[in-house]
């Protein structure tokens, strides 16, 4: 049973950027007390990465220079998409911010003296920033360990891949607010969750790189926002993309994302109801 719906009040302006790098960096702090377990999914990570380094390599084998790729980018690319799987979450489904959104706990947050999204925003990326270093180093370490990977040969690449790390990320996390929020209206994320899940592994190249697309599909994939988590920074990594038009994509959609997360926070904001009275 529902009670009467309360609208929530502004927010008072107070969003220094000291409040959100606190935020951040008790994220931080936060997801680094788990050790264990982020050192169990490192593994997991990792050793799935051989078994599909493995897979990669007999495809391309079997079909030589297939997708512009040769036999050492296919393996790159499966060691450092596994170690990218944490920091864009591509299992990651909605924020935590769905279960505070099921219990009506979400009427204080929209009372604190700091924004919805930018709170959750500031909270993502300080576990973004562990889980990178955390579970994005140690798969592409180990697989440079056994294989010869196509490294970044200078600086510059490394610098250009973090950013466009950053702006995977940000694109990820745009994605999963509105997720998040779809259950004010919804009220059960199950199913945006399962749809979301399928999406972003096969149209962000976590599966199989999209270069290996074939025709239209190829085309479609490439433009769709997922495509900005994965294969975008995997290019970069590769060298296969060094043009701003590779940034200029994912931060259009970053932006985009972002907005009309924005605008789906007044229309909640608008419908908030309070669950169990």
């Amino acid at each position: 049973m529902r009670s009467p719906g309360v609208r929530a009040r502004s927010a008072p302006s107070l969003h220094t950027p000291l409040r959100y790098a606190w935020v951040a960096a008790y994220a931080f702090r936060r997801y680094s007390t788990y050790r264990v377990a982020a050192f169990s999914a490192t593994f997991t990570n990792t050793v799935f990465g051989f078994l599909r380094a493995f897979v990669l390599i007999a495809v391309w084998h079997a079909r030589p220079a297939l997708g512009g790729y040769d036999v050492a980018d296919a393996v790159t690319f499966s060691f450092l998409t596994q170690g990218l799987i944490e920091p864009v979450r591509i299992f990651g489904g909605s924020l935590d911010l769905t279960e505070r959104i099921r219990t009506g706990d979400v009427s204080i947050d929209l009372h604190r003296p700091v924004d919805l999204q930018g709170w959750w925003l500031a909270d993502d990326l300080g576990r973004a920033a562990f889980a990178v270093l955390s579970r994005g180093a140690p798969p592409l370490i180990a697989g440079g360990l056994v294989f010869s990977l196509r490294w970044p040969p200078s600086p510059g690449r490394w610098a250009a891949f973090a950013v466009a790390v950053l702006l995977a990320v940000l694109v990820s996390f745009a994605l999963r607010y509105l997720y998040s929020l779809a259950v004010f209206w919804v009220h059960d994320d199950r199913g945006v969750t399962a749809i979301s899940l399928v999406t972003t592994m096969f149209f962000s190249g976590m599966i199989i790189p999209l270069v290996v697309f074939p025709g239209p599909l190829a085309t479609v994939a490439r433009v769709l926002p997922w495509a900005a988590l994965v294969q975008v920074p995997a290019d970069v990594f590769l060298g296969k993309r060094a043009d701003l038009g590779a940034y200029a994509f994912q931060a259009a959609w970053a932006v985009a994302l972002l907005v009309a997360g924005r605008l789906l926070t007044m229309a909640a904001r608008r419908r908030l109801v309070i669950h169990g009275g």
